[in-house]
């Protein structure tokens, strides 16, 4: 009979498998070596799990329940819009800096193919799409956010951006990539960042098309 094995002893387990798979894939990923950092035989951790792909399938779990616990925990907070913008950006910038294996591994599953690829998304975006829409349908009914935009499309624009803050502060390409755009590391700007990316949502979130003036060449 399988020994039933502790939270914590299994929360170190998850962990030390999401590391390798941040760093090597999926497929590439090696049970032994997951095995050998979480302290417990090979054999055990089949058994536990079944097979690779269940204890991959663990792995992910743990890693959006985080997720998906911070972002339900930012966006619920009451106040204005852009307070509630500036909550969520400050969770998941947090986030990001205290569990970086945990973003690494999105980052790598964003070039899933096939099948594989519309599964893994609704798993890892499917929640925030539908708060982040009906967030953004809420307050256009509220009168706090311009009428004249599809509610869909600008949650997909607004978390299309926030992904790409995770990814520069964890991710080998995306940290460069920020590097040469703004200097430094998103880490060490997160004030910055912060206040910046606010701006840019302010405008696009906030004004409607005939109000906006153009200058006249």
């Amino acid at each position: 009979m399988l020994k039933k094995l502790p939270p914590e002893k299994l929360a170190e387990i998850l962990e030390a498998g999401i590391e390798e798979f941040a760093l090597h894939g999926p497929g590439r990923a090696n049970m032994r070596a997951i095995a050998a950092r979480a302290g417990i035989s090979v054999g055990a951790l089949y058994k536990y799990y079944g097979d690779k792909d269940g204890f991959f399938r663990a792995c992910l779990d743990r890693s959006l329940e985080g997720l998906d616990a911070v972002l339900s925990a930012a966006a619920a907070r009451e106040g204005p819009v852009l307070e509630q913008a500036r909550q969520i950006i400050r969770a998941l910038l947090a986030f990001s800096r205290e569990h970086p294996d945990y973003v690494r591994l999105y980052s790598m599953l964003t070039v899933a193919g096939g099948e594989q690829a519309a599964l893994l998304a609704e798993k890892i975006e499917g929640a925030a799409a539908r708060l982040y829409a009906g967030r953004i349908a809420q307050c256009q009914a509220n009168g706090d956010l311009r009428r004249d935009m599809d509610p869909a499309m600008f949650a997909f624009f607004f978390d299309s951006l926030l992904m790409m803050v995770q990814f520069s502060g964890c991710c080998g390409y995306y940290r460069e990539r920020f590097r040469l755009y703004a200097g430094g590391e998103v880490a060490e700007r997160e004030d910055l960042v912060e206040r910046e990316l606010l701006k840019f949502f302010e405008s696009a979130f906030t004004l409607e098309r005939d109000s906006i003036v153009h200058r006249q060449a």
